[in-house]
């Protein structure tokens, strides 16, 4: 899912309830892993939630693309992971790192409409994708 089209759809819905609702169906669109991947080198710590993180690089028309795939056990989380794969995956390390992402995630205005303990895992997946681009470029 692409992260204009979880803007726009946010656009619509009036209520945070509901908004909640929605992060988490768009959540369900998460490819799934496999059990072996809910391991820890692949889990990123910070997270009030369990929360599992593979990066895979491939290369497409001669270009490194880092495609990112994630799970936790929380399905609000699992939606927040599935905005933070709409901003970052399918990008060349380079673009990931001159990516805005507060300025993408305050599109949405989740920074007022979720928990610290949210935000603080938040903050930690994005810091493990940041990583993973630099380990790149």
């Amino acid at each position: 899912m692409e992260l204009k089209e979880i803007i726009e759809d946010f656009e619509f819905i009036d209520e945070w309830d509901d908004r909640y609702k929605y992060i988490m169906d768009i959540g369900k669109s998460l490819d799934p892993m496999s059990e072996g991947d809910h391991n820890d080198k692949n889990k990123v710590d910070g997270c009030a939630s369990q929360v599992w993180l593979i990066t895979e690089e491939k290369n497409i028309n001669e270009k490194s693309i880092l495609e990112f795939k994630a799970d936790s056990d929380s399905f609000l989380v699992k939606g927040l992971l599935a905005i933070i794969i709409a901003i970052f995956s399918m990008k060349t390390p380079e673009d990931i790192l001159k990516i805005d992402h507060l300025a993408e995630l305050k599109k949405l205005n989740l920074q007022e409409n979720i928990s610290q303990q949210r935000s603080n895992g938040l903050r930690a997946v994005i810091t493990r994708v940041i990583s993973e681009a630099q380990k790149r470029v």
